[in-house]
Order: structure tokens, then sequence, then C-alpha cells
């Protein structure tokens, strides 16, 4: 995970390489990405090192959706390219939104309809959705998991994994965000806009449907009131899909990796939540939904 002292000396060559100024660069919010917000209404973004291409992706992305009428965040087309490379780490560069708050999953599921009545663009190579990437490096880095934990997680994903594989090909058909929770939208006075396409892909759009359900079957972040309006906003329920469990697995432990990953940077801070979500899908802390603590 990046930290704000690395993230600022880039943010200082990827302003001089493009002719803005950093000076009072303000830290907006700070995790795998940090976000700055600079001086004449742009925010940069700097990304993990090795993440060029799916930079490049988002942009384009951003763009398309742009073009076809979704209110989103976008890049500064002021700048001859709206991304540099700064030590191996991709820095774009974005209009700032006018005052927002957060989104809700009522906020996006119009937007994710939207979304996914989209036909898939030719000219941007989105890719096809792998809904465990990066799961088996962060199961491998966790320090904090004992072998035997650590054996069940592996033996999980692999049983997570070939159920996916056998999801035909042809489900996989329309483009989704891949990253789907109220938080990814910003809600101005007039306008709800559509942020991070980092995970903007190919694939069932029922992913994205089932990674707002979740917080309503699983974690207990979403009432079933919310979740009520949640469905009314989007025009389905996605939990009554006979594919939805899987969907809902692949989401939990999804979820529980990144708490593991948080873990071993932090131990004191997450521990006991990461292990409390093992514990959880381990089937050792009763029925859903369990009351999962946001971190």
């Amino acid at each position: 995970m990046t930290t704000t002292s690395s993230s600022h000396a880039v943010l200082l060559k990827a302003c001089a390489a493009v002719g803005l100024s950093a000076d009072g660069a303000e830290l907006i919010r700070l995790g795998e990405n940090a976000l700055w917000r600079l001086r004449a209404g742009i925010v940069a973004r700097v990304a993990r090192s090795g993440q060029w291409p799916v930079a490049v992706r988002e942009i384009a992305v951003a763009r398309w959706l742009h073009e076809n009428g979704m209110p989103v965040v976008r890049p500064v087309e002021e700048l001859a390219e709206p991304i540099v490379c700064v030590d191996g780490r991709p820095v774009t560069f974005w209009y700032e939104l006018p005052l927002h708050r957060p989104g809700t999953g009522v906020d996006m599921a119009p937007l994710l309809r939207r979304l996914h009545e989209l036909p898939v663009p030719g000219h941007i190579n989105l890719g096809v959705l792998d809904p465990l990437v990066r799961i088996a490096e962060r199961i491998d880095e966790a320090v904090t998991l004992e072998p035997q934990q650590r054996d069940w997680l592996q033996g999980h994903l692999a049983d997570l994994q070939a159920a996916w594989d056998e999801i035909p090909a042809e489900a996989s058909h329309r483009v989704i965000h891949g990253d789907a929770w109220g938080g990814n939208t910003a809600v101005a006075k007039t306008t709800t806009y559509l942020l991070d396409f980092e995970r903007t892909s190919v694939g069932p759009p029922e992913w994205d449907l089932a990674t707002i359900a979740t917080g309503f079957t699983s974690f207990g972040s979403v009432t079933a009131k919310q979740y009520d309006a949640i469905c009314t906003a989007y025009g389905a329920d996605v939990t009554i899909w006979p594919g939805y469990p899987l969907l809902r697995n692949l989401r939990e432990l999804r979820v529980t990796c990144f708490a593991l990953q948080l873990a071993t940077a932090d131990p004191t801070r997450h521990r006991a939540q990461a292990h409390y979500r093992l514990a959880c899908i381990q089937g050792r802390e009763g029925d859903r939904p369990w009351g999962w603590t946001a971190i």
C-alpha cells in the first residue's frame, strides 16, 4: 500500500512533467491509490506500481461513458495526455467534481442499469472479469494467518475458481463497473456521478448487483428497506438469481482477503475484524448476515 510521503514525491514529479503546480496539494484519500486535490479544480490520482495498462483503460472508459451521456468523473482534456508514469507509477489527472457526498447503493443502482444497457465498445480492450484477481497473492502474503487457516483459504479459493470457470462464456457479455459499491458514486446538488473504472470489464451484470446485495445478505450493512429500494431503483433483485450464491461467496472471500491485507500492514487495528470475517466464511459464526465492521 502506498504512503503519503511516497505518493507526494511521485505527485511532484508528475505535476512538473505536465506543467501543473503542486503547491498546496491536499491529500483527499490514501489507500492503494492516493488522491490529491490540486489548484484550478484538478484531482491527481497516484496509482500503484505496474498499473499503467489499467490507468490507460480507465481514462478510455471514462471518455467513452461521457460520450454516451453517462455522468462520470472525467480526465482533464486540456492536458496533452492526462496520464504520466513516474517511477513506474501511473498518475492521472481528473476534473474535480462539484461539492458532493458519497453515494449509496440506491444512488448507484440506476447508473448501473444505464451502464449495463450500453453496447460493449469495440475500440477499448476491456478484458473479461476476473473476480479472483490478486486473491491468491493476498492469502500468501497475509502474515496473521495460521498454516491451517491459509490452507483452508487456498482450498476455498480453488473451489470457487472451479465453480466460476463453469459459468458459460456467453454469460459475460455486458460492460460492468467491477467495483459497484455506493462509495463509487458522488452525489452532487443536481447530478450523481459514477467513479473509479479500474475494474471495469466485460462480465455478467449480476456481478455488480451482487457486490451491492452482499451488504444486505452477508455483511449486515444494508437494511431490508434499503435493499428493497436498491432493487426498485435497478429493476431487479439479484438474490433470486440461481447463480447468486456463487457470486456472494466470491464477494465474501474478496472482502475477507482485503481485510487480511490490511491486517498485515496494521495487525493492531485490523486483525480482529479480518479473522472474524474468516471465521464467518468458514461457517463458525452462525448464519448470515454476520454484521461485519467496515474498515
